[in-house]
């Protein structure tokens, strides 16, 4: 009985030591997950206080680098840009400047440019990428995307040096014929021939500078704020009427179809409009009227003599509403490949010396793109060498436009994505059959 009494309370003592012990290493075993570690500082870092909503608002790329370079946080825009990859810096320059700043704490700044993510093309991102320490172990980076700026600021540079250089031109030669009369002035013919110039130089200047005018109005202002209904057939007959004399001059014909295809032509000269389709736009009438004669002028300047200019219209079918179309054919020099990407930049000729002699100033296809983006639509070219070329302005009818009147897109960002080409077929015929206009 004593034996049995002994075993039990032996057994009991047993048991109390080992609750204990098992009670004291718990209590242990919290205390060391509690306590912070070298391990746990590096792998945990935690920013600062309001660093985080500031990061947030930021319009620039924004990455913070902890000591083994590990990425703490980056915004939307950084893993946009390609700077995030797998939680590293994928861009080595950027890499060597954050360990640089984390070694001596001072600030840097340098641009880059960058490989375009998604293109095979060759294309890069100008970027300003700048680091900072931010507090004793983390490195702040902010990057932003220049790339835009540069192509503004590269367009105005050529903007400024071909305007210098188109006025330089017709004012250096009524310069030297003002010179040119004054030492002829004992010679009427003479003087008679070297007048004509100068009248010829004047209209080019006068043109150019009112096309600089026209260019300007039409980036600046808002179509849409003195918009009206415009009829199609009277914007063609208007475009058809200013450049009469010019093509009379060289025996062009021109000829203009409106409605649906097949349907009966158009009669500018007093005929009757009976079953034409009523067809109309929406925007600013001198904007329309001077974008389709810009556009029938220079079909008829680019085209030989006694050659045939059309200008047909229709209706088509458009997933956001109808839109309408009006084309300008001719049996021109046509247009190259390489020059149907740039044909609508400012001052660009296809042949300059053609442009000269016919006193064109690069400036009207210019004017065609803006107008045609700043009222909802596009302008788009076909065009084969030796055969002619198509151009389509293509715009909302008059009541999807009035529609959309206020969320039309930006000119400058749609007419950077509306200048369609199609190097194979025109979505007319190289020429309208209906009939001839006087």
């Amino acid at each position: 009985m004593d034996v049995n009494a002994a075993v039990a309370a032996a057994a009991a003592i047993a048991g109390v030591l080992t609750g204990v012990i098992a009670m004291l290493a718990f209590r242990w075993s919290e205390r060391e997950q509690k306590r912070p570690t070298r391990t746990s500082l590096h792998t945990d870092p935690v920013l600062p206080p309001g660093v985080d909503t500031v990061l947030s608002v930021l319009r620039s790329s924004a990455v913070v680098l902890d000591e083994a370079d590990a990425v703490v946080k980056a915004s939307s825009a950084a893993y946009a840009l390609g700077l995030v990859r797998g939680g590293k810096l994928s861009i080595e320059p950027m890499l060597y400047m954050a360990r640089d700043t984390r070694r001596d704490g001072e600030i840097r700044q340098v641009e880059l440019d960058l490989p375009r993510r998604g293109t095979g093309r060759g294309e890069a991102l100008a970027v300003s990428a700048r680091v900072a320490p931010l507090g004793s172990r983390l490195v702040l980076l902010l990057v932003e995307d220049l790339t835009e700026a540069r192509r503004i600021e590269a367009v105005r540079r050529d903007f400024v040096a071909n305007v210098s250089h188109e006025l330089k031109t017709p004012v250096g030669a009524l310069s030297l014929l003002s010179e040119a009369v004054m030492d002829a002035s004992d010679d009427p013919e003479a003087v008679e021939r070297f007048a004509g110039r100068m009248q010829i130089e004047a209209t080019r200047l006068t043109n150019l500078v009112q096309e600089l005018i026209d260019l300007s109005r039409v980036q600046n202002d808002d179509p849409l704020e003195d918009a009206e209904p415009v009829r199609v057939d009277e914007l063609v007959a208007e475009a058809i009427d200013r450049c009469r004399h010019q093509a009379g001059t060289k025996q062009i014909t021109m000829a203009a179809s409106i409605g649906a295809p097949g349907g009966p032509p158009f009669e500018a000269a007093g005929g009757s409009r009976a079953g034409i389709a009523d067809l109309h736009v929406y925007g600013n009438r001198g904007q329309l009227a001077a974008a389709l004669g810009n556009l029938v002028e220079n079909a008829v300047n680019y085209s030989p003599a006694r050659t045939r200019v059309g200008i047909a219209a229709r209706r088509v079918n458009a997933p956001g509403g109808d839109m309408i179309e009006v084309a300008v054919t001719d049996q021109g020099i046509g247009i190259s490949e390489k020059d149907k990407e740039r044909i609508f930049e400012r001052f660009y000729r296809v042949d300059p010396a053609r442009s000269r002699a016919t006193g064109g100033t690069g400036l009207g296809l210019a004017i065609v793109k803006h107008v045609a983006a700043s009222h909802g639509g596009e302008v788009s070219v076909w065009s084969s060498e030796g055969q002619g070329s198509t151009f389509t302005l293509r715009l909302p009818e008059a009541g999807a436009a009035r529609d959309r009147a206020h969320q039309h897109p930006d000119p400058d960002d749609a007419a950077g994505q509306s200048l369609a080409t199609s190097p194979h077929t025109s979505p007319y015929d190289p020429l309208p059959a209906p009939e001839v206009l006087p």
